[in-house]
């Protein structure tokens, strides 16, 4: 991989055009369907999905990370959560679509309601898991309808200039790295198989075959994965589905010593021939495709559909790939405070644009000589766009950033030896009052989540509501969840770990998550704050219970102009001024002189 890896052209123009809704409404008819879904997915479910996958996108203009679209013949819909509600409107053309908050309205049930006795909805089964296709069914048929699964997807013979699947090489993760060997990673896969009672683990989620057999590619953009599937039997060898082309004869004879190696479209042969006699083969509930799950059954064989125990396995990170973490931390930190200084003396002087912004961050990464991409694409927004939870800044909507406004800059980046994830949000001369006592509610919150110290057990859910606290006590909140998990040269947003409403894992010693809780208004600014949290065990003296903490890994300073110290407590403060003094302690020695006099003041202790 070599950068820039970000661009700027207007992702949705395209999307734009009515002819293509029409154009489905045509097909869909002829094959005798009412409706079909159409998923943002790929077939492992990804995040990020290759340029050949974005069907939603094509279809609609939408380009958020999480979405569905419901098409019939008198209605179409696009369902996605709070973090592009605002985005949706802008890309989609509202006089064809409806966007439907899927917080509150559920997908399929919105679609029985437009349904009518005998009506038909196809689905591709590639693009849906099997329990997501089990609660389509459950509402279809309730009202009467009719489920298909369609051996093609509709939109691919529409769609003349689809782009071909992704054909990167992949390499061997460094075990320096991973700090855990291919076959002690498949030791423990296997106990798990058999302490589930089954034959086989079907792995369907491509960061857990990676993880497993310590791979990495360039399949998709910010993500560093190859796209495949692995069948892991309790006893025998693995068979690695990734097509050929990907693989020289080095990495081929690497992972000969641990696995078989079969071409994708063999996959669905080989689980029927695993099967038949009645075989268990576990499917990932979260990532299994319904296909994979329909194809066993129908050989004879019993679907476990459940949690793909690797998933877990990869969330709690090993002492090197702390170690890693850190590492990969405070180099990220010397960049982003350089950014941060030079934004501090440029802004101030007018003509700066979010793209130069991004732009600069992404060549302050690359001046480390260590950066592999972007961990995903940078959201830049100054004042209005701000508000938009996950911006994307184009050449269309590039805009300067003013004096007296709130800028939010989230960015990552991929390094070998970790993955980093921060939110910063600044300010251009000086903050009105409203401005200052909405970041300091956010930064108390973020405080609050970064202090916790709480029983092992916890989830996600237990925590989530220590960030929202300061901003519920002056009737505000925000739409997404406190944090998400972070990989380890994987995914920046990988499970099953969360900080959020729906965070039902406990957390346990050795996950990242992010801390970033928010405040959007909507038209005028947007405020993040985010670091990322190592889970940790924390000794209490007296403790009656295993207690657990976070380590918090990011290193930059927050903006002081945009503090009111007046609304923190003192010991609000007091972390303030830790955090600081650790940062300082950490990147003084590591940064040019001009970015170590804004440092030195950036990171002082807050007046009282």
């Amino acid at each position: 991989m070599s950068g820039p890896f970000q661009t700027f052209d207007d992702p949705v123009a395209g999307g734009r055009d009515p002819r293509r809704l029409a154009r489905l409404r045509t097909a869909l008819e002829s094959k005798g369907l009412s409706a079909f879904i159409i998923p943002r997915a790929d077939v492992h479910q990804s995040e990020y999905t290759p340029p050949h996958d974005e069907r939603l996108a094509w279809l609609t203009g939408f380009t958020g990370s999480a979405g569905l679209a419901v098409v019939l013949a008198r209605a179409a819909a696009l369902f996605t959560d709070g973090r592009y509600t605002l985005q949706a409107p802008q890309q989609i053309d509202m006089t064809q679509w409806q966007v439907v908050d899927s917080t509150r309205t559920r997908p399929f049930v919105w679609l029985a309601e437009h349904l009518g006795e005998g009506d038909v909805v196809g689905f591709d089964p590639w693009l849906m898991t099997a329990r997501d296709v089990a609660r389509l069914r459950r509402e279809v048929e309730t009202v009467g309808g009719l489920l298909q699964a369609l051996p093609d997807n509709p939109l691919d013979a529409l769609w003349d200039d689809q782009p071909p699947p992704p054909k990167a090489p992949l390499w061997g993760h460094d075990p320096d790295l991973t700090g855990e060997s291919v076959p002690d990673k498949l030791a423990r896969i296997r106990t798990a198989i058999g302490e589930a009672r089954c034959d086989a683990l079907v792995v369907s989620d491509p960061h857990n075959l990676c993880w497993a057999f310590n791979l990495r590619g360039a399949d998709v953009a910010h993500t560093p994965i190859v796209l495949g599937f692995a069948l892991i039997p309790a006893e025998g060898r693995p068979v690695l589905f990734i097509a050929g082309g990907k693989i020289d004869a080095a990495m081929r004879t690497a992972i000969s010593e641990h696995a078989d190696l079969a071409e994708p479209d063999g996959l669905l042969e080989t689980l029927t021939a695993r099967a038949c006699g009645g075989a268990k083969l576990r499917i990932d509930s979260a990532t299994g495709a319904e296909i994979l799950r329909e194809t066993v059954v129908q050989a004879g064989g019993e679907a476990d559909v459940a949690a793909d125990p690797i998933t877990l396995m990869k969330a709690r990170k090993n002492p090197v790939e702390i170690a890693g973490s850190r590492e990969a931390h405070l180099r990220d930190g010397v960049a982003v405070s350089r950014f941060l200084a030079w934004f501090a003396d440029t802004a101030p002087r007018g003509g700066l644009t979010e793209i130069d912004a991004v732009r600069k961050l992404e060549e302050m990464r690359a001046q480390t000589n260590a950066l592999v991409e972007i961990s995903f694409p940078t959201i830049a927004g100054a004042g209005p766009n701000g508000a938009i939870v996950h911006y994307r800044v184009s050449t269309q909507s590039n805009r300067a950033i003013g004096t007296g406004e709130l800028f939010l800059i989230d960015s990552g980046a991929q390094y070998n030896d970790g993955t980093t994830d921060i939110t910063r949000t600044l300010v251009t001369g000086e903050p009105t009052p409203e401005m200052r006592a909405h970041y300091t509610r956010v930064l108390k919150g973020h405080i609050a989540i970064a202090r916790a110290v709480f029983p092992r057990g916890t989830t996600g859910a237990q925590i989530d509501a220590l960030a929202r606290l300061p901003l519920w006590e002056a009737g505000l909140d925000f739409d997404h969840g406190t944090g998400h998990g972070v990989g380890s040269f994987l995914s920046v947003h990988e499970g099953p770990q969360r900080i959020s409403k729906a965070g039902n894992v406990a957390l346990d010693p050795g996950m990242i998550l992010s801390n970033e809780p928010g405040y959007y208004r909507a038209g005028a600014y947007g405020i993040r704050l985010e670091n990322l949290l190592l889970v940790e065990l924390r000794a209490i003296a007296g403790a009656e219970r295993e207690m657990l903490g976070f380590e918090t890994l990011t290193l930059a300073p927050f903006e002081r102009r945009l503090i009111e110290p007046a609304l923190l407590g003192r010991s609000e403060r007091a972390w303030i001024d830790a955090y600081h003094a650790r940062v300082w302690e950490k990147l003084a020695l590591s940064v040019d002189d001009a970015t170590r006099a804004w440092l030195e003041g950036a990171t002082r202790p807050l007046a009282v």
